[in-house]
């Protein structure tokens, strides 16, 4: 007699269980559709705007931030080096090259859902364009460590994996136009441990 409904419960239990893991994993996965790669650095420049796909809607949704407008900025995230491996925390890295045309900049570290890696010892978690040393030549030259750097040093934590995100303010990169002839800063790690 209560097999039924028992089978019935059981079903929809399952069905609603396995759509809302489902829906949750493909917000994790991506932010969206529309991605372009410069090198190892990831954008969304569709993400904020009116045409953005349903992911992204939705992950902007979850996630709660605000995001720029198009004519406002772009977030670039990294989370390789130049060789292709993931950026942890027990390596050092060095970030050199250029920034694209922009009046302002920020980079910052961050853990996988974009988080900032702030450990509350005031190490430098975050530089912009106002507050780096500049080489003769004009380009960036930035140590990226979880021990002490001379010169330009960010700090990351000694363990896990974490991803660099570089955001251009007031930059005609955000348009479409000029995505593809514009160069982003390399990163190359330059040790691991204590060697």
């Amino acid at each position: 007699m209560f097999r039924v409904p028992f089978l019935v419960a059981i079903s929809l239990i399952i069905a609603f269980g396995g759509g809302i893991l489902s829906t949750l994993a493909a917000l994790e996965a991506t932010d969206g559709f529309g991605s372009i790669r410069i090198g190892v650095w990831d954008a969304f420049p569709e993400a904020q705007t009116i045409e953005a796909d349903p992911y992204a809607k939705s992950h902007r949704a979850d996630s709660g931030k605000l995001l720029y407008g198009t004519a406002e900025g772009l977030s670039f995230t990294a989370s390789v080096d130049a060789g292709g491996q993931r950026l942890s925390g027990a390596c050092r890295y060095q970030l050199s090259g250029t920034v694209p045309p922009s009046r302002f900049w920020t980079l910052y570290a961050a853990d996988q859902q974009g988080n900032l890696l702030d450990d509350g010892t005031g190490r430098p978690v975050a530089l912009n364009s106002r507050t780096l040393l500049h080489g003769a030549k004009g380009g960036m030259n930035i140590s990226v460590a979880s021990s002490a750097q001379t010169y330009n040093w960010l700090a990351v934590p000694p363990r896990g994996d974490f991803k660099l995100v570089l955001t251009l303010l007031d930059t005609p990169v955000a348009g479409s136009t000029g995505l593809i002839d514009i160069k982003m800063p390399d990163i190359q790690k330059t040790g691991c441990g204590d060697a």
